[in-house]
């Protein structure tokens, strides 16, 4: 049992897992006993929980280690490319098709595939990845020719498949394939003795890489995060830590200033998949919003060290200069300096950091604009990798690709 409980704790430490709940525990274990086996896994729990890291328990614990670790959301590749995605496609198969592809099965051959939302593929593509879990065998989109892969399979969902067997919307065979070993990752409103813990490493975090005091919760203020069912999960409650951290002036959070960034919950305190989905959702504006302010803080910073630095190049700028924000959000983001008044900045001066800053901090004009800058910031910065792009704005990759949509960006 000490043994088991010292593998649990160097998981949590490799991998950042926070959390002392029964539950995460059990399906932490789970996830060490299945790992050297090569059996499917299918995990399971409401969005926002953590499921994505439990694949990568398995594979970094398995016989496979040394081999490829693929992820594939399901919910984000189109119905009509799936097919190709997942087994590959020959040189004219379709329109566009204009050389041969390997599919992420024979490129994860040897290694580990995880297939996350599972709950989304299409009943055509159900088919042709029970044949795979069954037997080794795909076939290539426009082929004929049956080829074999060795992939131990993990897939995950926080959908209800049994309502979608019933539904007629999932084959109940492919379910049984998959769900040999199930994991079910616990609901945060499961573990509220982690949920504090997991609000400090958040806020501490958020103080650390924009360089400004944490916030500190008051003991009412804890206790009602404590109480909270918290329909988002994890992810929520990142976000709200966030959200104080970046629009809050004072570090001290109290029970009043707290509830105001919490969602009122009424009636049921455990809200279905759906609703947490729906959350999710509604949440994904204000993430981008805060991002943008996050990002906007950062840049003026920058360049309020550049105009310092342009002193030696014979430009008009004072090292004690700190040019007043032209957009009211950025007020209270930003520090006060003594110098900023009209009558302490020379006019020259002024007006060269109001042009630099303006030019350099652009900020959109609507709110749909705001958070299409913010995507496609968060594009460029990952080299236009989504599932990266979506790690970094803290949404699923699923919802990122809905966004892009939404909001014409041309990728």
């Amino acid at each position: 049992m000490s043994n088991t409980n010292n593998n649990i704790l160097s998981i949590k430490q490799r991998f950042g897992i926070i959390g002392n709940s029964e539950l995460l525990n059990r399906a932490l274990e789970i996830a060490l006993r299945v790992a050297p086996t090569d059996l499917s896994v299918l995990v399971t729990g409401e969005s926002g929980v953590g499921k994505e890291f439990f694949p990568k328990i398995i594979h970094d614990n398995s016989a496979r280690k040394h081999g490829k670790y693929v992820a594939v959301n399901c919910g984000a590749i189109p119905e009509g490319t799936i097919d190709s995605e997942l087994f590959g496609h020959e040189k004219g198969a379709f329109t566009g098709a204009v050389d041969s592809r390997k599919g992420y099965f024979e490129e994860a051959d040897g290694g580990t595939i995880f297939l996350d939302e599972v709950g989304e593929l299409p009943l055509s593509t159900q088919v042709r990845l029970l044949r795979v879990l069954q037997t080794g065998e795909f076939i290539r989109v426009g082929s004929a020719k049956v080829q074999k892969t060795n992939v131990r399979v993990v897939a995950a969902t926080n959908n209800n498949l049994q309502r979608a067997i019933s539904e007629g919307k999932f084959r109940e065979d492919l379910y049984y394939r998959l769900n040999t070993v199930p994991i079910a990752v616990p609901a945060l409103r499961e573990r509220p003795d982690d949920i504090y813990l997991l609000f400090r490493k958040f806020a501490s975090d958020v103080a650390v890489q924009y360089r400004m005091p944490a916030i500190v919760l008051e003991p009412a203020a804890r206790e009602m995060i404590e109480h909270y069912p918290w329909p988002g999960n994890i992810r929520q409650l990142k976000n709200v830590a966030e959200q104080i951290s970046a629009i809050e002036q004072s570090r001290e959070i109290s029970a009043q200033i707290l509830s105001t960034y919490l969602v009122e919950q009424r009636g049921a305190t455990a809200p279905s998949v759906a609703g947490a989905s729906s959350f999710d959702d509604m949440n994904t504006e204000r993430e981008l919003l805060y991002k943008v302010l996050f990002d906007m803080r950062n840049d003026i910073n920058e360049m309020k060290m550049m105009l310092r630095q342009l002193q030696g190049y014979g430009v008009g700028v004072t090292p004690t200069m700190s040019p007043e924000p032209k957009h009211k959000e950025l007020a209270g983001l930003l520090p006060q300096h003594p110098h900023n008044t009209p009558n302490n900045r020379h006019e020259t001066e002024y007006d060269y950091a109001e042009e630099v800053i303006e030019e350099q901090q652009a900020v959109p004009a609507t709110k749909a604009d705001m958070q299409r800058e913010q995507i496609m910031r968060a594009l460029r910065r990952n080299g236009g990798s989504r599932r990266a792009a979506a790690a970094e704005l803290f949404m699923s990759e699923r919802t990122l690709y809905r966004r892009i949509k939404e909001l014409g960006i041309e990728e």
